[in-house]
């Protein structure tokens, strides 16, 4: 990976740690269903005059070309996630969310089996049973494995992480080669569409305040808008395993937001949980040990 590469990852993940912030302030106010459904709005609208800008009338014609591959990609690449992620923000801190986050590199060494046939070695079964270990011991901490809000938040995110697994998978499977503004684009109006009648019938009885406000504008411009670029042009460039890298720093930076701006702590059943997480993906995804 190049070092521009490595920049890009580190600001990337600096982002979407920032996100879990910004559902924590948001989705209270806005509720799940309504806070996805502005934040992709709000990205295609800022994205689509960018395309069109950027790239002109080409770049029109491989949105038309390529639009039933990007609308079902748009589901599980930023419909259901953002959805899920902000039911969970509701209920869980942004510390646990951005942690299960993590699994996604799990799920992709899953899904790769699945759908195309790479049978995992003993390391990487090994790594698989480690992260779902982690999971078990978040769940069990947070929530006592019962049937509250907390176990379905948990539940959420890891519906979340699945589907931004497949979401990778297919983009390079289906969407290899197309433009990564293009591809940013076409996900995030396929979203909105996907969303426009749950966010309405969600819509908050009580007009959300500025808080709200403006955390829907960082997740929709910086968190959606700018990110999707980035993760798009890493997969194009390293490819889809090592772009969903990603999800090793992001927690990182999402507990550093959630301790400096919302007073979250950091207890060790999160530290032995997000360790076995973290280990487990990383075995999963085949970084260590290093094949001979």
């Amino acid at each position: 990976m190049k070092s521009t590469d490595l920049a890009e990852l580190l600001a990337l993940a600096a982002i979407w740690g920032a996100s879990f912030l910004f559902m924590r302030w948001g989705a209270p106010e806005f509720g799940a269903l309504s806070l996805a459904w502005l934040r992709v709005g709000l990205a295609s609208v800022a994205l689509l005059p960018l395309l069109a800008w950027h790239q002109g009338r080409p770049s029109l014609g491989l949105l038309r070309r390529h639009w039933r591959a990007l609308l079902a990609l748009s589901l599980v690449t930023s419909a259901l996630p953002f959805a899920l992620f902000a039911y969970a923000a509701l209920h869980i801190p942004a510390g646990v969310s951005s942690i299960l986050n993590a699994t996604v590199p799990m799920w992709s060494a899953l899904v790769a089996w699945w759908w195309l046939r790479q049978a995992p070695t003993a390391w990487r079964s090994l790594g698989l049973a480690l992260g779902f270990g982690g999971v078990v011991l978040l769940v069990w901490t947070k929530t006592g494995l019962g049937g509250d809000a907390r176990f379905w938040a948990v539940l959420a995110c890891l519906l979340a992480t699945l589907n931004y697994a497949i979401s990778a998978v297919g983009t390079k499977r289906w969407l290899d080669g197309v433009p990564p503004l293009v591809v940013a684009t076409g996900s995030q109006l396929g979203a909105t569409l996907w969303l426009t009648l749950p966010g309405l019938w969600a819509w908050p009885a009580t007009w959300p305040g500025g808080i709200a406000w403006v955390s829907l504008l960082a997740l929709a411009l910086l968190c959606t808008g700018v990110a999707y670029i980035l993760y798009f042009r890493l997969i194009a460039r390293v490819g889809p395993t090592n772009a969903v890298t990603v999800t090793f720093l992001i927690p990182v930076f999402a507990v550093l937001w959630g301790a400096m701006f919302l007073a979250e702590a950091l207890t060790w059943a999160m530290l032995g949980g997000g360790l076995l997480v973290l280990v487990g993906t990383a075995l999963a995804l085949g970084l260590w040990p290093k094949p001979r």
